[in-house]
């Protein structure tokens, strides 16, 4: 479970550095977008190592805003 967690925060890296380098404005959203989705996961797996109820809260609430700052962002554009 150790290395899941691992590998999905070495994406987060790689999706910092594409919405800090991304040539165009679409491609740091989609980077933004997928660092939330990778969030929620590292918030998944770790509700299940540790078995605390609270980080499913704190994955919802943050997919919550991840897709509504998603859909005002593509508004935007």
């Amino acid at each position: 479970m150790l290395a899941f967690i691992i590998v999905m925060v070495v994406l987060c890296f790689g999706c910092l550095y594409r919405a800090w380098r991304g040539p165009t404005i679409p491609d740091r959203m989609v980077a933004i977008d997928i660092l939330a989705i990778l969030v929620v996961g590292i918030c998944g797996l770790l509700a299940i190592e540790t078995g605390r109820a609270f980080l499913i809260d704190i994955a919802l609430a943050w997919i919550f805003l991840g897709f509504i700052g998603t859909l005002c962002l593509a508004k935007y554009l």
